[in-house]
């Protein structure tokens, strides 16, 4: 069986799902598959990093959805497609799909009506098009095996990793554009979807007065047609609070090793990749106790009640206010951050899909022509 992984994320701003699909893809092609590296079908219009892939092969005719949906197809004719950012050709039935989470279904009023209605259909087509699914965290099977029906033994589990840091530059410019000191500010790392909770964080600021001299840098944006980003659209205006909005990667990995730490109150997410790439630096985290966040972390963050405005306050005063405390979080997040690495993942796809795969696509084959 060839396989070859639908290339839309590379015509697409990274951001957390792009991250995965692109350092999964890029880890599997340094591994190597039995018969190859796999090729990356990518539409016309995609940009770097995407463009650095091995193995990439263009198609022309569309883009964004239409190209996926039309062009894609087409071009994976006798090829097992493997999705890797929750959407998929919806008529394609080889394929194998990563879903990362289910919020649409779990939190619904975080999205644009539009966005709701298509995504719900597309993974209410998975059950029949794709023999497996791929996810991120324990926490997204449970609720992928609860939504869509199927069996726990169809659905598996790939951790992203951390490691791809180690390939960036640090650009320390970005400390003096924003008149930032080393360890007297805090990241905050999140879209304005309402999920991130970002509102609440802003509310806590505003009592903690004694703490005039912290900054708080708020990293990233938001897509209307996507997100129904209510109230926190508008942004605060306070000397504490700095909107970064989207930022380099170098610039990231700069504010996570001069910060006094990362608060990160997500209300859901099917992993949350910042507090870990947090963690790879170094930068001690304060994390929300939802969804697979507290998996993810384990006991090397800090955890608050992402849903009291008094206990986020609560955690940052503590952090802030105690160089042991942050210290001992800088340590406990250094070594569980080791953990998660992208050709570990690499490998348990590459067993997924000349393993499982193959296997249950043998099985079909042979119950069709004894049935």
């Amino acid at each position: 069986m060839t396989f070859a992984i639908n290339g839309k994320f590379t015509a697409q701003q990274i951001t957390g799902v792009q991250r995965v699909a692109y350092e999964l893809t890029r880890a599997v092609q340094l591994r190597g598959a039995p018969g190859g590296e796999l090729e990356v079908f990518m539409p016309q219009d995609a940009v770097e990093p995407g463009t650095l892939l091995k193995r990439q092969r263009r198609f022309p005719w569309f883009r964004g959805n239409l190209w996926e949906q039309i062009t894609l197809p087409i071009a994976a004719r006798g090829t097992t497609l493997v999705s890797l950012c929750n959407s998929s050709p919806l008529f394609k039935r080889s394929q194998v799909v990563m879903v990362h989470d289910m919020a649409v279904f779990d939190v619904p009023h975080a999205f644009s009506k539009k966005f709701l209605l298509w995504y719900r259909f597309r993974f209410s087509m998975l059950p029949r098009n794709a023999p497996m699914i791929l996810t991120i965290s324990a926490f997204s099977k449970e609720r992928i095996c609860h939504h869509l029906n199927i069996d726990a033994s169809r659905v598996a589990v790939l951790p992203p990793g951390a490691d791809h840091l180690d390939r960036v530059v640090s650009d320390q410019a970005i400390l003096q554009r924003l008149d930032l000191v080393k360890d007297s500010y805090c990241v905050i790392v999140g879209s304005l979807d309402p999920r991130k909770n970002l509102q609440r964080v802003l509310d806590a600021v505003d009592r903690l007065g004694h703490l005039q001299d912290v900054k708080f840098v708020i990293v990233g944006g938001s897509n209307a047609r996507v997100f129904n980003a209510g109230r926190v659209a508008e942004q605060v205006v306070s000397k504490q609070v700095i909107w970064a909005g989207f930022i380099s990667d170098g610039e990231l990995k700069a504010l996570y090793e001069s910060a006094a730490c990362l608060v990160f109150p997500s209300l859901y997410e099917g992993f949350g990749l910042p507090p870990l790439e947090a963690m790879y630096c170094g930068c001690p985290v304060i994390a929300s106790k939802h969804a697979s966040i507290p998996e993810v972390c384990g006991t090397a963050a800090m955890y608050c009640d992402a849903t009291s405005v008094d206990d986020i306050a609560e955690k940052i005063s503590l952090m802030m206010s105690d160089r042991k405390v942050r210290q001992s979080y800088k340590s406990l997040g250094l070594r569980h951050a080791q953990r998660y690495r992208w050709d570990r993942a690499a490998r348990d796809l590459l067993e997924i899909l000349f393993g499982e795969i193959n296997h249950r696509t043998f099985n079909l084959a042979a119950h069709a022509s004894t049935g």
